[in-house]
């Protein structure tokens, strides 16, 4: 008898990724394809932190790598596909759902395109969130760290409003990155992911979901009829969102009775794949970060991070969402620094005389996109200090290897700090799987040992968990990571101490966070 087959599709900040896998763990294909959009700089300005990114790369790109992955396996093996997205990443749709800049009047608006999780354009939105949520009888931003952030939802949704005339006309409602691609292969209405609606949404069971209509209008009557029509219903991503549409059953060859479970973010999905369970943090180490955690019932809320929200992580537990801004998007921005006169420079051969190095006076903060966590502030800048006339391009580079995994063990603390007993942690991603020079560091800097996920594709992994739950290959997540998850290979554990070196970190934090 042919094994049950599930597809998880993972949605980066510049590519898709498709993983094929049997119900036994047995990875059989893997597909990435990168939006050729994204990659052309179109609709995005870094220098105004403007990052959009058009639907057709998404669609383009999720058929390609599906088609690719099916040429390997039976498509009539396949029972499920589940999904996982960046986040917060949202589009303006009209009544129908379509995201408008799939119509031919915003095709080339940035504004009707889905605005990445990066994108820091709604600065002063997020501002007005916070002073009306502050002020009022119910702080609603209690389980989001306490400070709702220019990178989430509602930021982003008036921004848009605000500043296009056009799309705001238009604008019935805006989708999740998520809930829109699990609702388009459904064929369905759209099923609100319960992962982004909590830690980007301000979504939570005490306040019956969404805040009211009155604390919307009261941040700006703009807002109106939004929460209405957006809804309060949530769904864990084990929710069956419904079958393939026979529409994209045809396009990518698959049976008409493929479950398609609900989406959720992408780290949060790539700690199931990790296997994570209570007392253990994630890292999930790419462009940016999250550190992940599940626990028990939390009675009190957690200062500082991004969230904490029931079942956004693994149903049955609380999921709490911490992480950077920018960590290696900071290596990408020194390598092309370094490129601007035309040369090649390879990240390899600086991290490998970076290694060599001795401890210097050069230090750096890893603020070059804001900070996250621990204490969101989106006007905070990186900076590089103790320059001589003898310092070094592997200076620098080791300096902002140091401060990114110093900003990693920041978070940490504040874990720490509030209670949370951390027993172990596991590391994936690309920077993971890529950089010795980083994960040792890590370890260092935690004083823990860190343990790297054996899979490659670890967030695609937890989406065909997530699918193979919805689709009743197994009766329950932690039965599917069980039976699929990948295990750890190396793990990097502590060979010197750090403490006073992050002790110097804290200081000229301190110092810059005065100035402003």
């Amino acid at each position: 008898m042919a094994k049950e087959l599930l597809i998880g599709l993972d949605f980066g900040s510049d590519s898709v990724r498709a993983l094929l896998i049997d119900s036994c763990g047995k990875q059989i294909a893997e597909s990435v394809a990168a939006y050729p959009r994204w990659q052309s700089g179109l609709y995005s300005n870094a220098g105004e932190c403007r990052f959009r990114q058009h639907p057709l790369d998404y669609l383009e790109c999720m058929e390609q790598v599906i088609k690719a992955v099916l040429e390997h396996g039976d498509p009539a093996c396949v029972r499920g596909i589940g999904v996982d997205t960046t986040s917060s990443t949202l589009c303006a749709v009209g009544s129908d759902g379509i995201p408008l800049s799939l119509t031919e009047e915003f095709k080339d608006d940035p504004d009707a395109m889905f605005v990445l999780w990066k994108d820091h354009t709604a600065i002063s939105e997020a501002d007005r969130i916070n002073e009306i949520a502050w002020n009022s009888p119910c702080d609603y931003t209690l389980y989001s760290g306490g400070n709702y952030s220019c990178e989430w939802f509602w930021s982003k949704v008036l921004h848009i409003l605000r500043v296009n005339e056009k799309v705001r006309a238009k604008a019935f409602s805006f989708v999740e990155h998520c809930d829109w691609i699990t609702a388009l292969l459904a064929g369905s209405k759209v099923k609100n992911s319960r992962c982004a609606a909590g830690h980007k949404a301000l979504w939570h069971a005490s306040w019956g979901g969404l805040p009211p209509e009155e604390f919307f209008t009261s941040v700006d009557p703009l807002l109106a009829g939004f929460r209405e029509r957006i809804g309060s219903e949530t769904f864990t991503a084990d929710t069956p969102v419904g079958t393939i549409s026979q529409e994209w059953a045809s396009r990518l060859g698959l049976p008409a009775d493929v479950v398609i479970a609900a989406g959720a973010i992408d780290c949060h999905v790539g700690a199931v794949g990790a296997g994570i369970v209570p007392g253990e943090m994630v890292k999930v180490l790419g462009t940016s970060t999250c550190d992940i955690i599940v626990m028990p019932t939390i009675e009190r809320c957690i200062p500082g991070i991004c969230g904490q929200v029931d079942g956004s992580v693994v149903p049955g537990y609380t999921g709490l969402e911490a992480g950077q801004s920018a960590f290696g998007d900071i290596y990408a921005w020194f390598r092309r620094f370094l490129e601007w006169s035309g040369a090649k420079v390879s990240l390899f051969d600086l991290e490998k005389e970076a290694a060599a190095l001795p401890e210097s006076s050069v230090m750096a903060l890893d603020w070059m996109n804001g900070r996250r966590t621990p204490d969101s502030n989106p006007l905070l800048q990186g900076a590089v200090f103790g320059l001589t006339l003898g310092s070094t391009p592997p200076m620098v580079y080791r300096a902002l290897v140091e401060a990114t995994v110093f900003g990693t063990r920041a978070i940490f603390e504040r874990f720490k700090e509030q209670g949370l007993e951390i027993k172990s942690i596991k590391a994936t991603g690309g920077i993971a799987k890529k950089s010795p020079f980083v994960m040792q560091y890590c370890a260092d800097a935690l004083n823990m040992p860190v343990a790297i996920v054996n899979s490659d594709q670890t967030c695609a992994l937890g989406a065909s968990m997530f699918g193979a739950v919805a689709s009743g290959v197994y009766p329950d997540l932690r039965t599917a990571q069980t039976a699929m998850e990948s295990g750890c290979g190396k793990v990097y554990t502590p060979q010197k101490n750090c403490d006073e070196r992050y002790g110097r970190y804290l200081q000229y934090a301190r110092s810059v966070e005065n100035i402003g």
